[in-house]
């Protein structure tokens, strides 16, 4: 339990540690949990050492979304908290259409959720960029290392938990890492993911499962090690109702009708009998969906080779879950929709009765005392943390 007290001071360290620049910098922020505690440590970590700030007195974030998208409200409220300079971007369903085959070139996947989550994110970059910025500071990672996607409500034991973490983690640089590298290095932007700093790594992967494991009736909801971490009374990081904001995925939280408006368009150039005749089409990995099937024929357009298609992952997925998972509902192999409101029924089954209102009575070590003791860092995740 001891391991708990060392999370926040090694994720702070991530942080700074991250911060050594010479060039202006920013944090990507989209008022989620992970970006939220990025510039809330960087913020701080400015102020309290009175470091040379770019750019004058004040950090800069960056945010990206639809008119009227979830991410733009939280980040707007986060950078008010906070005291930063807030760049707010604004793209609509069709130009994020327009950039589909730039986007599928330069971070070489035919991925679903990969190129959703891409897109908005390429065309944020272009716009830093102009501002004269060349590092950012993102929040990938943690979503892996604390089970904090909604269909982690579903793990049956904490060992599965545990494993399908470390699945999540080995194959992070052909998801969110490939997005956060290439999306932002295609406009000459360098990101920075403190999250994935192997000391940090290490210890939130040494810490037993079964603390980060949703708990109903404990008050704790997905990445609550994190949160109860951040969670301080006297000097608050942010706001309660963010530290406690339930998990949205980059491509939803910048607004639902970007995805809506982009499998509109594929229905518009995939027909039925393509769609059926797939797998004669493309053997490999084939489209189950005529989304899927709209990015395979832009991929193959730049790299039609075997070799290159082979790098591409393939299997079911359920709001960004492994094949494995999928297993531990039976119902969702009947719903294999890769965003994540595929699993919002998930959620709200989980807290169909109503949670603890106290948040702080979920902070209390206490109810903690009879889960076994830390286990020791497990090899193959340990190993991973090379993924930076």
């Amino acid at each position: 339990m001891i391991l708990l007290f060392y999370v926040t001071p090694l994720r702070r360290q991530a942080v700074v540690k991250r911060l050594m620049t010479d060039v202006p910098f920013g944090v990507l922020l989209s008022g989620g949990l992970d970006s939220s505690l990025v510039a809330a440590v960087a913020s701080r970590h400015l102020a309290e050492t009175k470091v040379a700030k770019q750019w004058g007195s004040h950090l800069h974030t960056f945010c990206i979304g639809l008119k009227g998208s979830p991410d733009l409200k939280a980040a707007r409220e986060v950078a008010d908290y906070l005291g930063t300079y807030h760049h707010e971007f604004h793209f609509t369903v069709q130009e994020g259409i327009d950039a589909l085959e730039e986007v599928i070139y330069h971070i070489e996947t035919y991925d679903v959720t990969t190129i959703r989550a891409s897109t908005p994110m390429f065309l944020m970059s272009r716009k830093i960029k102009s501002l004269g910025v060349k590092m950012v500071l993102s929040g990938e990672g943690s979503d892996e290392i604390f089970g904090g996607y909604l269909y982690f409500h579903k793990a049956p034991s904490k060992e599965e938990f545990h494993q399908e973490t470390c699945r999540k983690i080995k194959a992070l640089h052909l998801y969110d890492c490939l997005r956060a590298n290439k999306s932002t290095s295609a406009w000459g932007l360098e990101a920075r993911v403190p999250f994935l700093d192997k000391s940090f790594l290490n210890l939130a992967m040494a810490i037993d499962p079964e603390w980060k494991m949703i708990r109903r009736d404990l008050g704790r909801i997905e990445k609550w090690v994190l949160r109860n971490a951040f969670d301080d009374d006297e000097k608050p990081y942010l706001p309660k109702h963010i530290l406690y904001r339930q998990k949205e995925q980059f491509s939803d939280g910048v607004g639902y009708s970007w995805i809506d408006g982009l499998k509109d368009h594929a229905n518009q150039h995939v027909s039925d009998a393509m769609l059926m005749n797939a797998s004669f089409v493309y053997p490999e990995n084939t489209p189950t969906t005529k989304e899927a099937y709209y990015y395979r024929t832009i991929f193959e357009k730049f790299y039609p080779k075997n070799a290159a298609r082979s790098t591409v992952p393939g299997g079911p997925s359920i709001a960004c879950s492994t094949a494995k998972a999928v297993e531990w509902d039976a119902a969702w192999s009947k719903n294999l929709d890769p965003s994540g409101r595929a699993a919002l029924g998930v959620h709200a089954a989980a807290y169909e009765e109503e949670a603890p209102q106290n948040v702080s009575a979920s902070r209390n070590m206490a109810s903690l005392d009879s889960f076994p003791p830390p286990k020791e860092p497990v090899a193959e995740a340990t190993a991973m943390a090379v993924v930076l």
